[in-house]
């Protein structure tokens, strides 16, 4: 199995920035896409970012430039670092990866257990 452990979210003021990583963990398992959601309070998980294990990424339209996504192949990491953040950016972020799991040749998508984001003064 593999499981992803997420960190660095807190509390920020409006402008300010924040990084987020996640590791993946586990054994027999290789990865391939990771990314980032969001759920803010009532509304619907939603893409962020996602990064290929060749490192092209995809962002959400509204938070490109603001965000940027990148991975450690080696280190099966991922972070997402966060800059100029608003207050509508507050949720619980979570990590997600598309992984295989050798052992039973089976794709797995996994979930971290989320960091809550709070942009506020």
């Amino acid at each position: 199995q593999v499981q992803l452990v997420e960190s660095g979210g807190g509390l920020v003021q409006p402008g300010g920035s924040l990084r987020l990583s996640c590791a993946a963990s586990g054994s027999s398992f290789t990865i391939g896409a990771m990314g980032w959601f969001r759920q803010a309070p009532g509304k619907e998980r939603e893409l962020v970012a996602l990064i290929t294990n060749g490192g092209a990424a995809n962002y959400a339209d509204s938070l490109r430039g603001r965000f940027t996504i990148s991975r450690d192949n080696a280190k099966n990491t991922v972070s997402l670092q966060m800059n100029s953040l608003k207050p509508e950016d507050t949720a619980v972020y979570y990590c997600n990866a598309k992984s295989f799991i050798l052992t039973t040749a089976k794709f797995l998508e996994v979930w971290g257990q989320g960091t809550l984001v709070t942009v506020s003064s």
